[in-house]
């Protein structure tokens, strides 16, 4: 007999008793001894860290300033890599121009990027926005491409025979549509390659998260490392919950 999924109401419980299991389980660990507080601080340290962060203002302008870049280069990788991956799998002979670049390019991190970011850019938040535009690209590019390429051949076939031949009609009124939950799904994990690419930017000192985090390690303030490790999984959630909301409302006849 097949297991029956939870309903929703019952997996978010789960997910919430999961959380909470953990975050206390880590905070009673910290506690007793179990974990080295000071190289581990428990989850409840992050409230005292808050505070004395958010205080002095330092929270705040260090949070704006990673959402700034990090704004600008998921903006722009997004964009690029997902134009460029339904272009790619819409023309073959565009795909096959660029393929040779893709497998060069694709495998490089965008960490490695950083040297030649610096030297075009200096250390500033543009070259913070190119290294994550560069590792938020090849996310959505694949996505996309591959998304096309999935369109069912059948459905184009039928747009022609109803006259909508048209480039622009089939791609609005059959190709985007059939490929919105790969482009989607790409979209979210670009959100979190964005992330990593921040605090790789960040750590060769352009001002952000990652900047004051390298700095509270330097002095073992571990509880503020661990504040902005939380603030960075929070605002994750919301680009991530925002990006989920958007395709809940526009795949409604996928369900």
């Amino acid at each position: 007999m097949a297991a029956q999924t939870p309903s929703v109401p019952s997996h978010r419980a789960l997910t919430i008793l999961g959380l909470v299991l953990f975050l206390g389980g880590w905070e009673i660990a910290a506690r007793t001894g179990l974990l080295p507080a000071v190289l581990i601080p428990p989850p409840s340290s992050i409230v005292s860290a808050f505070r004395r962060e958010a205080g002095s203002g330092m929270w705040l302008t260090f949070v704006l300033s990673s959402l700034r870049h990090y704004s600008v280069g998921v903006l722009i990788g997004s964009t690029l890599g997902i134009a460029l991956g339904v272009a790619s799998a819409l023309w073959p002979l565009l795909e096959a121009s660029q393929e040779g670049v893709a497998r060069l390019l694709r495998p490089i991190p965008p960490i490695a990027w950083i040297p030649f970011a610096i030297i075009w850019f200096g250390v500033t938040e543009s070259a913070a926005a190119f290294i994550i535009a560069i590792g938020v690209f090849w996310l959505n590019y694949f996505a996309a491409n591959t998304a096309v390429k999935g369109v069912d051949k059948g459905l184009i076939e039928l747009a022609y025979a109803f006259g909508q031949g048209s480039l622009v009609k089939r791609l609005l009124k059959v190709v985007l549509p059939g490929a919105a939950p790969g482009i989607f799904s790409g979209l979210r994990a670009g959100l979190g390659m964005g992330w990593i690419a921040v605090l790789a930017a960040e750590l060769f000192g352009i001002t952000g998260i990652g900047q004051r985090m390298m700095e509270a390690s330097g002095m073992l303030a571990t509880d503020i490392v661990l504040l902005y490790m939380f603030t960075i999984a929070l605002l994750y959630a919301v680009f991530d919950g925002a990006v989920v909301w958007i395709a809940d409302r526009s795949l409604r006849w996928t369900q």
